[in-house]
């Protein structure tokens, strides 16, 4: 946990629930002091946002579903980061300004969280506190992964179209990532180190998962692309995987020189609970429940027939899988003895026979071997 304090909260202290009505409410309190055009207003500003983060953060857009902006990256340039950081501090200044009771009963979703006069929302605690631009470079390697998968994941349209948004978004990353690096004042070094082991898994990703786009699986023939985009993707990627090699190694370079992971302390640790996450609990009551949720594992480990399968080493595995593709096998190899055990321990009794069954269980065979793959 990233706080520490006491397992139980003090006594006569109550949790604090003020913010169960985002829960369950979607309508402000309207006062006689409200009007319905404050109100109105309110909900232009919120729509207003969504279309203005949408458009502003692409790469998410489309994780999201949605595909506008499929050929974009998100613009981490200094004058564009400042240049959102203020549209939101105007538009909380104009949130603030409006004659409604209780606003934070709107109910909004993420990323427009907080609505009170004296809170602030989600894009701006991560401008305040966290400065992910300046600190995390998994900003910048997490923006090149889910620009490919989030085109990748459903196949929302033909794979040709696909492709050729693959290829605007992976001729974007070398400048991006070039940007970032530029922007890394401050990294922490267990954020680097991350994003660095992150970069250095990426290749199965442009290499095998998006080059799918460009064949046919079941006949191995070409899916659309004419010759110059079929080149014209494969530079586009190889330049890519080039820049953020390039950038994995350029950290591991700083790293010596990188600040140690520091947490946020507990009065922005509480208000990113109450406010950016909506939760009725405090940073104490959030470690009480992890001491209870380990005190609970750890009892069920006590049940185990061999207490060093609890062991979390895994030199303790007779063999231990080199690469992705070992570690698929062998997790495909162990199904027949995982529902035995299943079987044998009656934990479940599915009716094998059925078609029903025998098509649900097929699919999800598949679904788990092509997102094994794909990652």
């Amino acid at each position: 946990m990233p706080l520490r304090g006491t397992a139980q909260p003090p006594p006569g202290r109550s949790p604090d629930v003020s913010n169960k009505a985002l829960i369950t409410r979607t309508t402000p309190t309207i006062t006689g002091k409200s009007t319905s055009a404050d109100v109105a207003l309110l909900h232009k500003l919120a729509d207003d946002y969504y279309n203005w983060r949408n458009e502003n953060d692409p790469v998410s857009s489309s994780n999201a579903g949605l595909h506008t902006w499929d050929d974009r990256l998100a613009d981490f340039s200094p004058a564009k980061i400042a240049e959102r950081a203020q549209h939101v501090r105007a538009l909380l200044d104009k949130v603030r300004a409006l004659k409604i009771d209780n606003p934070e009963t709107i109910g909004a979703r993420e990323g427009f969280r907080s609505w009170s006069k004296d809170d602030k929302i989600d894009v701006d605690f991560q401008d305040r506190v966290l400065k992910f631009e300046r600190t995390n470079p998994q900003t910048y390697i997490g923006e090149c992964v889910s620009a490919i998968f989030s085109l990748l994941k459903k196949e929302y349209d033909t794979p040709r179209k696909r492709a050729l948004s693959a290829t605007a978004r992976l001729k974007a990353m070398p400048a991006m990532l070039k940007q970032g690096l530029a922007n890394l004042q401050n990294p922490v070094k267990l954020y680097a180190k991350l994003a660095i082991d992150s970069a250095r898994a990426i290749d199965p990703l442009f290499n095998k998962s998006l080059m799918a786009l460009d064949v046919d699986p079941a006949t191995g023939l070409g899916t659309g692309l004419a010759p110059n985009e079929h080149d014209e993707l494969v530079k586009a990627r190889d330049a890519a995987l080039v820049a953020i090699h390039s950038f994995a190694d350029e950290l591991e370079k700083r790293m010596p020189k990188m600040v140690d992971f520091a947490p946020m302390g507990e009065a922005n640790y509480n208000y990113y609970l109450k406010h950016v996450l909506l939760l009725p609990l405090d940073a104490r009551e959030v470690e009480m429940i992890g001491r209870v949720e380990n005190a609970r594992y750890r009892a069920l480990e006590a049940l185990l027939p061999d207490p060093k399968l609890a062991d979390p080493d895994p030199a303790r595995a007779a063999n231990i899988p080199p690469d992705q593709e070992s570690f698929l096998k062998a997790y495909e190899s162990q199904f027949p003895e995982r529902t035995s055990h299943r079987d044998d321990s009656r934990l479940s009794r599915p009716v094998r026979d059925s078609p029903i069954a025998r098509c649900v269980q097929a699919d999800k065979s598949r679904r788990l071997h092509e997102s094994a793959r794909s990652l």
